[in-house]
């Protein structure tokens, strides 16, 4: 094992090391019984051992050119477009975190918390940062508690999100579970149109409830709560400048004129209905 990690340290050949193994608690065994299940039902079949050792001792490392990518060459290759994307935001926003902020989006099936986490991803990347998006679906597609993971960084290490820093709640269920997972001082917007009650929080977790589906409902249908709540999202954070928000709308959903007319509606009264509710500033 030591010779095949320091062939590859070194460069000069291709190592493959397979580790004949056991899952515990697949076998619902303890851990002693199943390596003893292995030495005696795997090690006769898969036997171990060096099976090919093809180096030559002292042979040089041979020259392997850097790899090279040429992203407009891609571009051509595949029809692509390369189109400039507009930055609007002066910075990171270090006053939510000096380097990575984490976001949950949390509804059920059907209330555009996936889209919203999307959104938001695409707004990060376009100013320059690193983001990711990890959806849950399953039986929350069906009406229970669906969630996206949002990280917006310098650089994202882990696109987990168990404590987030920020939490986005569409219905009641949401808020209930993971409201007590929002890290001290952290932010929470939820939708008051369907939630009446809110769980105790962590200490210093500012609240804020808008009623994004009733505002999207006199715009002309409660599908466009999303980007209310985005609005309000952004009036409540500060995260990025509304201009960014505006621009990811832009690409990221339908580009039919009138589609991106409303959607600009819905986010600028997601906006408004915090600042008149909360005022300019979230503090």
């Amino acid at each position: 094992i030591k010779k095949a990690l320091q062939v590859q340290i070194e460069g000069i050949g291709f190592s493959f090391i397979e580790v004949v193994s056991e899952c515990p608690v697949q076998m619902k065994l303890d851990p002693v019984k199943a390596c003893e299940w292995v030495r005696d039902n795997m090690i006769p079949v898969y036997s171990l051992g060096v099976k090919k050792d093809i180096t030559e001792e002292g042979r040089e490392r041979p020259h392997i050119d850097r790899p090279h990518y040429e992203a407009e060459g891609l571009l051509r290759e595949i029809g692509a477009v390369h189109e400039v994307v507009p930055k609007f935001a002066s910075g990171f926003p270090v006053h939510l975190d000096p380097e990575d902020i984490c976001i949950k989006f949390a509804g059920a099936g059907g209330d555009g918390a996936q889209t919203a986490a999307l959104l938001l991803a695409r707004a990060a990347l376009q100013e320059g940062f690193d983001s990711t998006h990890i959806p849950s679906y399953g039986p929350e597609s069906r009406g229970g508690t669906s969630y996206a993971d949002v990280h917006v960084a310098l650089e994202v290490l882990s696109p987990a999100v168990p404590n987030p820093q920020i939490l986005v709640a569409f219905n009641a269920p949401s808020l209930v579970k993971f409201a007590p997972t929002v890290q001290p001082g952290g932010i929470i917007i939820y939708d008051s149109a369907v939630i009446f009650e809110v769980p105790q929080v962590p200490e210093g977790v500012k609240v804020y409830g808008l009623p994004f589906a009733e505002i999207a409902q006199n715009l002309g249908t409660r599908i466009l709560k999303n980007v209310v709540c985005l609005g309000a999202f952004c009036a409540a954070t500060q995260i990025f400048p509304e201009a960014t928000f505006l621009e990811a709308l832009k690409h990221g959903l339908k580009k039919d004129a009138k589609i991106q007319e409303i959607n600009r509606q819905a986010f600028d009264e997601g906006v408004k209905a915090f600042r008149k509710l909360y005022g300019k500033h979230s503090d």
